[in-house]
């Protein structure tokens, strides 16, 4: 199975959505079909063997939509922007001829004019121009949506203007056969196309503002970069660089790639990528970042990531994922859309021939006439109801909430993360290498008639990738320690390492080894282990042919940002609790540090899960904080993962929510993004649904028939499709606002 994405366009409304996403799933072989129409794009699931891409192209052209067969970012840009500049034009056009319509028509009534000879001639003139060339769009996608047995937004638009411009032509032709003596609402076609044309202009402007953050992303890579070849430098394209390709970075310039130094030293800003406003010292060996800025140094880089698998590409991708993943209260609007358009056809026919009938004599005994009240409540009805809004409502707050998180160094993927987070109410923070740097260090090594315990543990810990074993080795190779050789090395996840060294059996771990091992620790041991846990310090056994002759205790630095996102979380409601394997001594004394009351100590790897679970089961909402590698099941697990990448190695399959920067503040950020993001989705729809539920029987002409305060209201064709176009804009620049939250 693979994924393809579509470049679409032409799409105008949720109806449009639901069409292409239905065209595309009856390709056989098509799993899975999305279509955002704010990013305008199809994601596909699809067997190439059933579905070859160009079946899929097909798809979406024989419903009546563009595909961009170039889908470089190049391409798609040029496209948008010569659809932007078609659609001014046509905007220009419209408005230009609509405003000597309205002068002439409603303009010269209220002056008490209400005639003139060649006035209506003149205004079919004008008027046609607008109907047929500025608003061709509309009859076009009209067309190709009855083609397909659907209706969309253009259907409700070409209907309302072709009645008010085909009942004005026949009066004009054959005054007799029309009813009101022959008069003409060329006004209504024109203004209600030149405000749908500037809705739809102003729409787009606000759309290209709120996907800025991928655009952003992109442009901190650099176009080209001085590689290095046989000692001399050349400049070539980035993207032709190749891992193992070393390349010269000067001060001031981006870095090109992802990579290691390998000469130099600099301070890089790397703030555009993690968000962190401090630049970092970088040295030889150290990690850096394609699109982060050498501020004050040479340096040479040592390239280990191709441009398609760097971290900016990482991020990208999993921006634009989220982008086109549907928040689950999404499915409402489509489920929605799919009969919406249909049921206002029915409601604007119902209304037109009710008030041309049953309330023909109400009209007409208010001074007015039935059959334009008629033409003007079915036109009303039809504009007022474009489903645009409803289609743009989730999208672009998903849109514009995820690129902020990445603006900030906090990636989530998509809808369901989005309207999951809001709810949590406990965040499970692993300990090591999350509440702490991971980078622990010897602190004490106390030994019980053996002279050579931390040579003997470090022995047995170089086959050991954990980072106690490693702060061990490291201790041994600063104090300058001949550490022999071991062999037949073995680790019992949860309790320990052992091996074979100098023909002795040595063993590494905590009491549930020593038990296992059916090996009793002396109290002076017992005493040692006491003391130091509740410092904080994680303490191992060193055990030699069964014989406890020694201990180890390492402490890992809490990190600085640790006790503040704590605080953050609380002062949000949440609760905060600490899972470790460690013992608990040494995790309560970390959880005291941070003001965490609720501590899970000495669980194995393979339980985080279930811990995970047992909150679950009394009704939580549970959130996992960890590394998103030895973490992976308590992650998968949790209502909403949190993955803490390095900074150079994001973690994209785990979790829900991946920190780029290792700031825990930024989960209690991820927490607030999701909210207001969600909080922007339900505001959009609420207003997108309520707009449509009142003025539907606004424009059918319920405050005439029923009036308030004794005013008989009839809501013009033009105010409505002013009021259409604003609730399009409204939702877009709302949904916008989201680039004002902290995280």
């Amino acid at each position: 199975m693979e994924q393809t994405t579509l470049k679409v366009g032409g799409m105008t409304c949720a109806s449009c959505v639901r069409t292409v996403e239905d065209a595309l799933k009856q390709v056989p072989g098509v799993t899975e079909a999305r279509v955002n129409l704010a990013t305008e794009e199809a994601r596909v699931a699809f067997d190439p063997a059933r579905a070859p891409p160009e079946a899929l192209a097909a798809a979406v052209r024989g419903a009546g939509y563009d595909v961009i067969d170039d889908a470089t970012r190049e391409a798609t840009a040029a496209y948008r922007e010569t659809e932007a500049r078609r659609r001014a034009r046509q905007f220009h056009v419209a408005g230009f001829l609509a405003v000597p319509i309205l002068v002439l028509s409603m303009g010269l009534e209220l002056a008490g004019v209400h005639t003139f000879p060649g006035k209506e001639p003149l205004l079919w003139a004008l008027a046609t121009p607008v109907q047929f060339w500025a608003g061709r769009d509309f009859y076009a996608n009209a067309w190709k949506a009855l083609l397909n047995r659907s209706a969309t937004m253009d259907t409700l638009i070409a209907l309302g203007t072709t009645a008010a411009y085909a009942v004005s032509v026949l009066a004009i032709l054959a005054p007799a056969w029309t009813p009101g003596g022959g008069h003409v609402y060329f006004e209504v076609s024109a203004t209600v196309i030149a405000l749908v044309l500037l809705g739809k202009m102003l729409e787009a402007r606000a759309k290209s503002r709120s996907s800025a953050a991928i655009e952003r992303l992109l442009a901190l890579k650099p176009r080209t970069a001085m590689r290095l070849v046989d000692g001399r430098e050349e400049e070539v394209p980035v993207e032709v660089l190749a891992v193992g390709d070393r390349y010269v970075v000067r001060p001031g310039e981006k870095l090109a790639a992802d990579g290691v130094v390998v000469e130099g030293r600099a301070v890089v800003d790397e703030s555009m990528i993690t968000g962190e406003p401090i630049p970092v010292e970088k040295n030889p060996g150290a990690a850096v970042v394609g699109g982060t800025i050498d501020a004050n140094g040479r340096l040479v880089v040592e390239v280990t990531r191709s441009e398609r698998e760097s971290l900016l590409a990482q991020i990208v991708r999993l921006v634009e994922d989220a982008q086109m993943r549907k928040a689950p209260i999404e499915r409402l609007a489509d489920r929605v859309s799919g009969v919406f358009v249909p049921v206002v056809l029915v409601v604007a026919t119902v209304a037109a021939a009710l008030w041309m009938t049953v309330g023909a004599d109400l009209v007409v005994s208010t001074g007015h006439d039935p059959a334009r009240f008629a033409l003007f409540s079915f036109v009303g009805v039809l504009v007022i109801a474009c489903p645009c809004a409803l289609g743009l409502a989730t999208p672009t707050a998903i849109m514009v909430g995820t690129g902020k998180g990445a603006e900030r160094g906090v990636l989530l993927k998509g809808g369901e993360a989005l309207e999951v987070a809001h709810t949590v109410d406990v965040v499970v923070f692993d300990k090591t290498g999350t509440l702490t740097e991971g980078r622990p260090r010897v602190t004490d090594v106390v030994a019980y008639g053996e002279n050579d315990v931390l040579a003997l543990a470090a022995a047995v810990e170089r086959g050991s990738e954990h980072p106690l074993g490693e702060a061990i080795v490291r201790e041994a190779e600063a104090r300058g320690i001949a550490v022999p050789a071991a062999a037949e090395f073995e680790a019992i996840p949860g309790h320990g390492v052992g091996a074979i060294v100098s023909g002795r059996a040595v063993a590494l771990g905590n009491r549930r080894l020593a038990a296992g091992m059916g090996v009793a620790v002396p109290a002076p041991a017992e005493a040692d282990l006491a003391r130091l846990e509740s410092d904080g310090k994680t303490a191992v056994l060193v055990i030699v042919d069964e014989r406890v002759v020694g201990l180890v205790a390492v402490a890992d630095a809490i990190k600085p940002t640790a006790e503040a996102a704590v605080r953050r979380l609380e002062a949000r409601g949440v609760e905060v609790a600490l899972l470790t394997g460690d013992n608990r001594r040494a995790a309560e004394a970390v959880a005291a540090r941070l003001g965490i009351r609720r501590v899970h100590a000495e669980v194995l790897p393979a339980d985080k899960a279930e811990v995970v679970r047992a909150l679950q089961n009394e009704g939580r909402i549970v959130a996992f904080v960890g590394d998103g590698i030895n973490d992976a099941p308590a992650l998968a697990q949790a209502d909403l993962g949190i993955a803490v990448g390095s900074g150079t190695d994001v973690a994209v399959e785990t979790g829900d929510v991946v920190l780029v920067r290792d700031d825990l503040t930024a989960v209690a950020g991820a927490l607030e993004l999701s909210a207001r993001t969600f909080s922007k989705i339900r505001q959009n729809l609420f207003w997108a649904f309520a707009y449509n539920t009142a003025g539907i029987p606004v424009a059918a002409g319920l405050l005439f028939a029923f009036p308030i305060l004794g005013e008989r209201l009839l809501l013009h064709p033009s105010l409505a499709a002013a009021a259409m176009a604003l609730s399009s804009v409204s939702v877009v620049l709302n949904a916008t606002l989201l680039r004002r939250v902290e995280v």
